[in-house]
Formats: C-alpha cells, structure tokens, sequence
C-alpha cells in the first residue's frame, strides 16, 4: 500500500512504497498509483501535473484537495461531478453567497463528503477568493509560489508530501483568509496543477508538467 497521499492519491491505490513506475498491459510506464485502477489510469494520464487555466478551475482543485484530506482520491475522483453541480461549478462568487441553509442542503447530499468543516471551509475559500481578486486573482496567486523544478523522484518514496514552497503557500492563503489548506495539502495541489513535477523518472508522463 502507499504509504502516503500522492496529489491526493490515498493508501487505497495498491501499491508499495519505494518502487518505481510499473509498466500496464499497455506496455506504458506509470507512477505506480496511476496504475492501480482504470480511473487512475484516465486521471494519471490526462489530469495530474497538468495545468489549469481560470479562478474556477482553481478554486476547484484547492476545494477537492481539502475534501480529500484523510479519505481515498479515488472517492473525491468518483464524486466529482456531484461536487461540481451542487457547487455551482466552483463560481466564487456563487458559492461565497451560499448560507447556513446552503451548508445544511449540502450536508445531506450523499453524493459529496458531508464534513461540515470541510463544507463551511469550502465556502470560506470561495469567499477569500473573490476577496483576493484585488492581488490579481487566485490563480495569479497560487502561481506565484511555483518553486525551481527539481530532480525527478525514482521511487514513491521518493516523492515529498510537503515543501517549503507548500509551506508559503499555505502560510499565505491562511493570511488571505482561506481554510484547510495545510502544506500537505498544498503540495498536493501543487503536484495536482502542475507548478511542480512528481512523475517518477521512467513514467511516461515525466515532463509534462
């Protein structure tokens, strides 16, 4: 099992701590943990390390990673579309609107995670964005913490769960006023987004971000 959270990636993905990529039926290289299930594969391939451009998007990410935080990514993959519907496809300003009515409608929708820290937390953030807008925005922001690349990682334990980059980050949303973004959660949006690269070396997707 991994023995710790990878962009999110839980200990449910199935494999070791300190190997490196596994190559699939497929006969492709992959981060081990991107390799572990179909939903993985897509999310491995197409998503993680990939940049994402607009306030939405981002507030999206930083919004799923928080929700994450002690549960299975594969969960918050799963749930994903619920996320994005009931809130309101992560427009701040329409979920820095929502109230207590807001937090209790969510609260039994069992198609999200109902943690109401986490629930209030969201809507905290999304609040905090529209009020960082006067920095230049949120992905401005985020951005502006990107480290210097480093060497690649050859085993998963290899791969940080925190950096000193992560630790700014942090440190600077929770003084704008966002919530339930420690720097291991940062890192894992960091990895998530792209502003830093945790491909292992030989991955296929080593490079892209």
């Amino acid at each position: 099992m991994v023995a710790r959270v990878v962009g999110g990636v839980g200990e449910d993905a199935g494999v070791e701590s300190g190997i490196g990529p596994v190559v699939g039926d497929d006969g492709i290289a992959r981060c081990p943990w991107g390799a572990s299930s179909d939903v993985y594969v897509a999310y491995h391939d197409t998503e993680w390390g990939v940049r994402v451009s607009g306030e939405a998007a981002h507030l999206e990410r930083l919004t799923l990673e928080a929700f994450q935080s002690g549960l299975s990514w594969l969960t918050i993959l799963n749930k994903r579309p619920r996320f994005r519907e009931v809130f309101a496809g992560f427009d701040a300003d329409a979920v820095a609107a929502f109230g207590p009515a807001d937090v209790e409608r969510l609260m039994a929708d069992t198609g999200i995670v109902r943690n109401r820290r986490k629930v209030e937390a969201a809507i905290t953030n999304a609040r905090a964005t529209v009020a960082l807008r006067e920095q230049g925005g949120l992905e401005a922001f985020i951005w502006s913490f990107r480290p210097e690349p480093g060497p690649a990682p050859v085993l998963t334990g290899d791969v940080p769960t925190t950096s000193p980059a992560s630790l700014a980050l942090s440190k600077a949303l929770k003084k704008a006023g966002f919530a339930h973004v420690g720097p291991t959660t940062m890192h894992a949006l960091m990895e998530a987004i792209g502003l830093v690269d945790d491909h292992l070396a030989g991955c296929h997707r080593r490079g892209t971000a």
